[in-house]
């Protein structure tokens, strides 16, 4: 059986394991890990004895004696129930160090319209990349379109550990590092938990062999995907249709992945299409409204934070001023109306 992917991508890189624990890269792996979380007990107490610890890490690698710790897990509502697993801080800066390493690597791999947590793309560009594609495809609006979206079922929980380390390791042939590669991938009982920021970096690695296939093999030129979501446009309705069995296919054969049955639709994009918290239509973009309410009712929880001292004026702030960033990318200006009046009566 061929690997996944068909053998796209051969060239191995061999870098070198103790370069990449040195002293100086936990360190600075540690810069990045603490950005926003001075405040958090678990960081503060690492950082009393930070040269300590990070000595007694690099230790650790140096001798292979690292081994992952168990996780913490909880729940969060995003908007739907997530069931998120939490690492300990020390493990947390292997992951940076790991997802920083990683990245380098399998960057330049990756397609274009790959937007989910890599620099310059994201949730807005993806949106606003669906559109354009649109106007191709419809011939600036003088045609139909057609949109094909899928998700992928349970994705993070079926990832198989051992195909992602089979495709990490073709371009990786150091075995001290595969060795921490592997033990970030077993430090989970099933797939890639939720809450790692390795888990980013692998289902990135893991979803470019969907990605390949589809671009290289299926020739298919108006492809987007964010995270586990993705949307195929065309004029031809029954193109699209014919697509599903073989994308299935190939994710079962060689990913050991499974659409979700019940998320494959087929809609025209006059009707507007459901994607990343947008209802994007020809001539307009509006908030979808399951997101609207969530937001506003984010606000209110934020605002009476504040009025019962638990957050700043400054925290508050920040708060309001994503929410304007995330209605300056669709047609809002009743939603900034509401926002504004909002405010106004906070400050009076």
């Amino acid at each position: 059986m061929d690997p996944p992917g068909g053998g796209i991508v051969k060239r191995k890189i061999c870098h070198n394991f103790e370069n990449l624990i040195s002293l100086e890269n936990l360190f600075l792996a540690w810069d990045e890990f603490k950005k926003g979380k001075r405040k958090k007990i678990d960081v503060q107490i690492f950082e009393r004895n930070l040269e300590d610890n990070l000595f007694e890490l690099c230790e650790d690698l140096n001798n292979k004696t690292y081994q992952h710790s168990t996780y913490k897990s909880f729940y969060i509502q995003d908007p739907k129930l997530r069931h998120i697993h939490k690492a300990e801080v020390r493990d947390r800066i292997i992951h940076h160090l790991i997802s920083r390493y990683l990245e380098k690597i399998f960057e330049p791999s990756f397609i274009f319209d790959s937007y989910s947590c890599r620099k310059n793309k994201g949730t807005h560009r993806a949106v606003e990349r669906l559109g354009k594609f649109y106007w191709r495809v419809s011939k600036n609006c003088t045609r139909n379109c057609f949109v094909l979206k899928c998700d992928i079922k349970k994705f993070f929980a079926s990832v198989d550990r051992q195909i992602l380390l089979n495709i990490i390791s073709k371009k990786i042939d150091n075995p001290d590092i595969l060795w921490l590669i592997k033990n970030i991938i077993d430090s989970f009982p099933q797939g890639i938990p939720l809450g790692n920021l390795t888990s980013q970096i692998f289902a990135n690695i893991y979803l470019n062999e969907l990605d390949q296939f589809v671009k290289h093999q299926l020739k298919i030129k108006y492809y987007i995907r964010y995270t586990d979501d993705f949307v195929i446009l065309s004029k031809n309705k029954e193109y699209l249709e014919a697509l599903i069995p073989i994308i299935n296919d190939f994710l079962g054969d060689k990913l050991k992945l499974i659409l979700h049955p019940n998320k494959v639709i087929i809609r025209k994009y006059k009707q507007g299409i459901d994607f990343l918290g947008y209802v994007s239509l020809p001539y307009w973009r509006v908030l979808r409204t399951k997101t609207k309410k969530r937001m506003f009712k984010k606000l209110e929880k934020k605002i009476d934070e504040f009025r019962q001292g638990q957050i700043s004026e400054e925290t508050l702030n920040q708060s309001i001023q994503s929410y304007f960033g995330v209605l300056k990318h669709c047609n809002s200006c009743k939603l900034r109306e509401k926002l504004e009046q909002r405010i106004k009566i906070i400050r009076t």
